[in-house]
């Protein structure tokens, strides 16, 4: 190719319109994806989370959606003091600034009372492992009762007045009461003793002036003479 040849092609109208038509389209791009991240990060953008605690889920999603928050369920706790469903915990705190779209986690409070599993205990362990397990797992201890057996032995669990057994459910508000053993025999398993015979002295002294008769040896019997008169 002559050089005059080189230099009409790069002097052309059409070669740097094609060159700057391509410099156009990637400052396009730059410049969309620049704004095209802001507006789907919401950069810039900053939401204040509402407080919710103490309120029901329904209002405390109605609240959420309002300001462009989302929230979600993650766990459910117990107080008794407050009505079943209400907001109990959240995370994020209130206060804090997120962007729209954030995810909110709530626990709230259990619709029904809380119940336990009874462990197997009775006749099985002694009064502190009881205890020490039983408070482990949240059960509610009432002071324990006493009945006859072997001391510091478990012989049956009782809530409500009604016995209970391993396995059944107990609810978190009950008090347990153990019954344990006092270390006195039931009246049933007591030995009757009979009560040993006491001799006084002064009887065994009256007992030393009796005389000893001797033993009569067998001597034949004479028979009378009407008795030979009838022989």
């Amino acid at each position: 190719m002559k050089a005059s040849e080189f230099f009409r092609k790069i002097t052309s109208a059409y070669l740097w319109a094609n060159l700057f038509g391509m410099a156009l389209i990637v400052v396009l791009i730059c410049i969309g994806v620049k704004y095209g991240l802001d507006f789907y990060t919401h950069h810039g953008e900053s939401i204040t989370i509402p407080n919710v605690k103490n309120k029901s889920l329904k209002d405390a999603q109605n609240i959420f959606e309002s300001v462009g928050l989302v929230v979600h369920v993650s766990d459910t706790g117990y107080v008794k003091s407050l009505p079943p469903g209400c907001v109990l915990e959240q995370s994020p705190e209130a206060g804090e600034r997120v962007k729209s779209g954030h995810l909110v986690y709530v626990t709230v409070n259990a619709l029904q009372t809380p119940t336990l599993t009874m462990p197997d205990l009775i006749d099985n362990s002694s009064l502190r492992e009881a205890m020490a397990k039983l408070s482990s797992m949240g059960f509610k201890m009432g002071m324990p009762k006493f009945v006859p057996g072997e001391k510091d032995w478990v012989y049956g669990i009782v809530v409500n007045g009604k016995n209970v057994a391993a396995g059944d459910k107990i609810s978190v508000e009950d008090s347990v009461y153990i019954q344990v053993g006092n270390g006195l025999r039931d009246a049933s398993d007591s030995v009757n003793y009979i009560d040993p015979i006491v001799i006084d002295e002064d009887d065994l002294m009256d007992l030393d002036d009796f005389e000893e008769v001797p033993e009569r040896s067998a001597e034949p019997v004479e028979k009378s003479p009407s008795t030979k008169k009838e022989e």
